[in-house]
């Protein structure tokens, strides 16, 4: 098993894992983004919703629930080592919308914490 393939396996565990966080701590249950992380598994389901031309449904939930930390994008975004598993245009596409949207990465407020 490549390296690549390793990462995508973990990847795949970690959309899992926002779908079953969103479910017990956000109190939404994302069932169409679970139909297709069971057909399509996490790295293809992660590539539609970013280059979606608009959010999906389950992010807006999210972001009324004040929970974009739960998204995609923020699981994306926030974990360098999923990077390597998509473009750079995929994880400006993901900032910009978290952005927009007024999210503030974890990463940069760990970092103002710290000075």
């Amino acid at each position: 098993m490549t390296d690549i393939s390793r990462l995508s396996e973990q990847f795949d565990e970690a959309m899992f894992d926002i779908y079953r966080r969103a479910k017990s701590e956000a109190h939404y249950t994302a069932t169409i983004f679970l139909g297709m992380l069971n057909a399509e598994r996490g790295l293809m389901t992660a590539r539609k919703l970013i280059n979606a031309p608009k959010e999906s449904d389950g992010y807006t939930a999210l972001w009324l629930k004040k929970r974009l930390d739960l998204t995609v994008e923020a699981v994306v975004l926030e974990n360098e080592k999923w990077h390597q598993l998509f473009t750079p245009e995929e994880i400006e596409k993901c900032k910009t919308r978290l952005h927009r949207c007024g999210y503030i990465s974890k990463q940069h407020t760990s970092t103002e914490d710290s000075i």
